[in-house]
């Protein structure tokens, strides 16, 4: 079974006239090289507006790849990302974050020496003054912080304490508190609770929960299948550079899920 027989978009790129208006984020014919090696093969994929899309793959699947050409970090070969009906060319991550999409990397892109408020705020630092009367707005920083981190009800020691001293958990809080008081759009996540522990990951997961509850347009990578089911509305299957089939994740089963990733299925049908 193909993508486009399962109700994926991956053959029917959309226009920018003709896309609807519950879409916030679309991918469209993406191809990416790398030398001989191809990353991402015509890839095409719709991402609904308050939907978790988790994206499923073996190493190599070309997940990652397709993140990053979202997120700005790198650029396709072919092919565009549209967001709410318009076009986009996105240089660099910051264009992607300008334009309201966050991502949280699997390494959290934390500054250790830096405190929670800190880390939320850098390179978007409040400020005051001009030129080389400039100053930070240290107060309302933090201020604004503890306000964030208790709306989405996370638990770190305190907004002044270097990030260092923090649990895996607590980072991974205070990653997505900064993705989520940023990204207006879209959230990206590659493999979000990969080094936590067990208590830990129930307590991210019920973050992205409430990520979800606002409306936010999330997309997260995960190797872990019951996280998968747990969270998400559709599970994307990449193989090879390609989208093999988009499934919704409540219609489907881990044995079906894995078949896919595998290729099995395939096997099974070429048989």
């Amino acid at each position: 079974m193909t993508a486009s027989q399962s109700g994926s978009v991956a053959d029917t790129p959309r226009t920018e006239d003709s896309q609807p208006s519950d879409i916030a984020l679309s991918v469209s014919g993406i191809h990416k090289r790398y030398g001989g090696v191809v990353a991402l093969r015509d890839v095409s994929l719709d991402f609904p507006t308050g939907s978790l899309t988790a994206i499923v793959g073996d190493n190599g699947a070309g997940k990652s790849t397709l993140l990053k050409v979202i997120s700005g970090a790198e650029q396709p070969d072919a092919g565009r990302v549209v967001l709410h009906g318009e076009a986009r060319r996105f240089r660099s991550p910051l264009d992607a974050r300008t334009a309201g999409i966050e991502t949280v990397y699997q390494d959290l892109a934390l500054a250790d020496n830096l405190d929670a408020a800190q880390n939320l705020f850098m390179g978007r630092e409040h400020k005051v003054g001009w030129g080389p009367f400039t100053f930070l707005r240290r107060r309302a920083m933090r201020r604004d912080t503890e306000q964030i981190i208790q709306r989405l009800n996370i638990k770190i020691p305190s907004v002044r304490i270097p990030v260092q001293h923090f649990s895996g958990g607590q980072r991974q809080g205070v990653a997505i508190a900064r993705a989520m008081n940023w990204g207006n759009e879209v959230i990206i996540m590659d493999e979000p609770t990969a080094a936590l522990g067990i208590a830990e990951t129930a307590r991210v997961e019920d973050l992205i929960t409430t990520l979800r509850e606002r409306e936010l347009t999330i997309i997260v990578v995960s190797h872990n299948l019951d996280q998968v089911f747990r969270l998400a509305d559709r599970i994307a299957v990449m193989r090879r550079g390609q989208l093999i089939e988009l499934l919704d994740a409540h219609s489907t089963d881990a044995q079906k899920l894995v078949s896919l990733i595998t290729g099995l299925a395939a096997s099974h049908e070429g048989a």
